[in-house]
């Protein structure tokens, strides 16, 4: 999530201390802002480039200079990537769980009048209910809030028309259309006795009773799939059906860990050690997934599942972002010629499209997350990633395997 959710949770800047809360979280802000490369900071560039002429012309800064610059970067650098990528002793990233969860008991006692879903488009996470909601039908019984990451990592709502004809038919970021509040760290505090904890998306809200019903991403999906079929237009559709469930939770031990976190894990790795063991398991997972696509339409046989609806957030994002910003270089997704097939087959879906908004998603990683991308510059969409290639033939249907057995 987005923090569940990192750049979301499965989290999103460098003072993404305010989606933990805390009190330094006013003062890294300020930090974030005076360090911007923004308008107002440019005289201040221009002054610095003058004095740096004439100390030592066109030659380099002297050895000094870079070594102490280089030295207080690491250690900024350090101090950021602890407070937005909490790490283990070996300098792997590990996820914070979610804290507010669908069981069985509390599905029951919902009201399925008065739930709003909470959204950021740059989140894997937010993604996946996004995408489940369209499928389901439930546009008109789930209404959606989307924000957008601020500077500082926190999540604020704006009305955002669309800035480029590439987003014209996608979702954008809007006001929050259930409390008005400007940012979700208002909304989580609108429950009764306040919120001190990560303020992350995706997020079902319970209007009626003022409170956060679950901000677990795979909790709201299977609610979506099947707990709200009286209200959704396909309730005959089933992305978890009992005869796969056991399959869908295979592909989901090896997915999770290995692909939707571990290009987190690649990503956020603050040492080699961590960073060689993320990025090896990533690409072997990919291997084997790319394989086994070669003889399946999708990964538990000819239906789409939720399995399926959690790999591809993973993948719409991994050329766009995670092959150049998480260092995910071995491969571009690209190459993998099943996978790529697969992800357009599933792009092409009813719906699916619109809720892919990629230069959303592109402004939300480059222009936020500050410790791996301090200049803030937003790359061009890569070839394989554009609508036109997303949208070509992609002649999965052949792979149609009624009636075999499908081993993960």
């Amino acid at each position: 999530m987005y923090s569940s959710s990192m750049l979301g949770s499965p989290i999103s800047a460098p003072t993404v201390k305010t989606l933990y809360g805390g009190s330094n979280s006013g003062y890294l802000r300020r930090w974030r802002t005076r360090m911007s490369l923004d308008e107002n900071s440019r005289p201040n560039l221009n002054l610095i480039k003058t004095v740096t002429k004439l100390l030592w012309g066109k030659s380099l800064p002297p050895q000094l200079l870079i070594s102490t610059v280089r030295s207080t970067w690491s250690t900024a650098w350090q101090l950021m990537m602890s407070q937005m990528a909490p790490s283990d002793s070996s300098g792997s990233y590990t996820r914070p769980a979610s804290q507010f969860r669908i069981t069985p008991t509390s599905s029951n006692d919902l009201s399925r009048q008065n739930l709003h879903l909470y959204v950021g488009l740059p989140c894997p996470w937010a993604h996946r209910t996004l995408i489940v909601r369209a499928l389901k039908g439930l546009e008109d019984a789930i209404p959606v809030s989307i924000a957008s990451p601020g500077v500082d990592g926190s999540w604020e709502f704006r009305n955002c028309p669309a800035a480029h004809e590439e987003e014209e038919d996608k979702l954008i970021p809007s006001l929050d259309k259930a409390n008005g509040c400007k940012t979700l760290k208002e909304v989580y505090n609108l429950r009764r006795g306040g919120y001190n904890g990560r303020s992350t998306v995706p997020m079902l809200w319970d209007v009626r009773k003022n409170d956060v019903v679950c901000n677990e991403s795979y909790d709201i999906i299977e609610f979506f799939n099947s707990g709200l079929n009286e209200t959704a237009q396909n309730p005959e559709l089933d992305l978890s059906p009992p005869s796969l469930r056991k399959r869908i939770d295979e592909w989901n031990q090896i997915i999770y860990p290995k692909v939707n976190n571990g290009v987190y894990r690649c990503g956020f790795a603050q040492s080699q050690e961590a960073y060689d063991n993320a990025v090896n398991e990533l690409f072997s997972t990919l291997d084997m997934v790319d394989d086994h696509l070669g003889k399946f339409r999708y990964l538990c046989g000819d239906d789409l599942t939720l399995a399926d609806v959690c790999l591809f957030t993973t993948l719409i994002r991994f050329d766009l972002v995670y092959n150049v910003l998480f260092k995910c270089t071995k491969k571009k997704l690209i190459e993998y010629p099943n996978i790529h097939g697969y992800l357009r087959d599933i792009y092409q879906m009813p719906k699916v499209a619109r809720t892919c908004n990629l230069l959303g998603i592109m402004d939300g990683y480059y222009k936020i997350l500050f410790p791996l991308n301090p200049g803030g510059i937003r790359p061009i969409i890569p070839s394989g990633c554009e609508n036109d290639v997303l949208s070509a033939p992609h002649n999965r249907e052949s792979l149609s395997n009624l009636g075999k057995e499908v081993y993960v």
